[in-house]
């Protein structure tokens, strides 16, 4: 992988790869301790003798480098710091290849950052390259980003099923004699992802009037008549990409105002992904909803001069893939889209009085339009 930095010698990140995104895209190895990565028009990796063996097969990048042949052992017994013994280490590496001017991310660690400078090394703190590259994402990506959307979906009818299998006993939802409740479903959910080899964290079941609280994930008895926004970030265990989806669903008789706004948000979205294509921007895709949303009555974020709460609070969409928010995002601020760019579409509506709506579909955007991997139904009574 050939990474354009023209102030530097190199780029060196270290981290574990297990919550840093950049480091598994670029490593391709999982490991839950860190390691280093660098990257100076050659990619090598350094690592402990212990995961060797499996970072030689496992990992994409070609060169993999014990901490062994840099005498770490010894210099843990020397300095009896394993700190300082690490960081001599690092230096050592770095040598080896007469570096002396690193570009690190933004999140690289203080301490290193501050030790090495002392020792004569130049660490330049860059935007990580790899974020923008991470946006276009190649088929096999995409193919992971569809597996986990499929697996969600599954996962999501599972759901729902018992929803609408539900009898309501005095606007309680039951299964049988025991009231129906969010952990009840959202087991139902996990037991159903795990299956397909899938895990999301945080599912959101919020039901009633907290639904109107987008983040709300959602506790104790659903109830009859009233909104349940489900959200999820399904993703493979194995591939490790995220897709993300969203219905809002009631079992009973919605009230006028709830069916308008299913009706707006619908309505917005459609607009939306009917809009998105390359060279489109975020921003013009996120006006689309507000647009569609105003023009039906309802407040979006680019109300002025009062306090906003209420309406359309957030933005329409963002990147999906290896975290579950990348860029590109779909906001005031969106930039233009390009081909593989994979980005979620998810305008909603909440009021505190009503509850929430939202639908989520997550697409994949091409030179012409768009390819929506979401092929779930969008009904809001089951």
């Amino acid at each position: 992988m050939k990474l354009n930095i023209p102030e530097a010698q190199a780029f060196m990140m270290i981290s574990e790869s297990e919550h840093n995104a950049d480091m598994y895209y670029a490593s391709g190895f999982l490991a839950y301790d860190p390691f280093i990565y660098l990257n100076s028009g050659e990619e090598k990796i350094l690592i402990s003798d212990m995961e060797l063996g499996r970072a030689t097969k496992e990992s994409k990048v070609q060169e993999v480098i014990p901490t062994s042949r840099f005498n770490i052992m010894e210099k843990m017994r020397k300095t009896g710091d394993a700190d300082a013994a690490y960081i001599e280490m690092i230096l050592e590496f770095l040598g080896s290849f007469a570096l002396d001017r690193i570009a690190v991310p933004h999140n690289f660690p203080v301490q290193l950052a501050d030790s090495l400078r002392t020792s004569g090394i130049q660490i330049l703190p860059i935007k990580s390259p790899l974020r923008e590259m991470r946006e276009i994402k190649s088929k096999k990506e995409i193919g992971a980003i569809q597996y986990a959307q499929k697996a969600g979906e599954k996962a999501l009818a599972e759901g729902i099923k018992a929803i609408k299998n539900a009898t309501n006993r005095g606007g309680v939802l039951y299964n049988k004699n025991t009231p129906l409740k969010t952990e009840d479903v959202r087991a139902i959910i996990d037991v159903s992802l795990l299956s397909m080899g899938c895990e999301a964290p945080d599912i959101i079941i919020a039901c009633g009037r907290g639904s109107a609280d987008p983040h709300w994930k959602g506790e104790g008895a659903l109830l009859a008549d009233e909104p349940i926004v489900i959200d999820m970030v399904p993703r493979s265990k194995k591939e490790r990409y995220y897709s993300d989806m969203t219905r809002t669903i009631l079992h009973g008789t919605p009230v006028d105002e709830l069916k308008n706004m299913y009706e707006a948000v619908l309505d917005s979205q459609s607009a939306a992904i009917n809009k998105i294509k390359a060279g489109v921007t975020g921003a013009q895709i996120h006006n689309v909803v507000c647009d569609v949303l105003e023009s039906r009555g309802f407040e979006t974020s680019r109300s002025k001069n009062k306090e906003f709460t209420e309406g359309f609070i957030h933005s329409t969409g963002h990147g999906v893939g290896l975290d579950i928010h990348e860029g590109p995002s779909l906001s005031e601020s969106g930039k233009e889209l390009k081909a593989g760019c994979v980005v979620t579409v998810e305008p909603g509506l909440y009021y505190r009085s009503i509850g929430g709506v939202r639908l989520e579909d997550v697409v994949v955007v091409t030179k012409s339009g768009c390819k929506n991997l979401t092929m779930f139904e969008k009904n809001l009574v089951v």
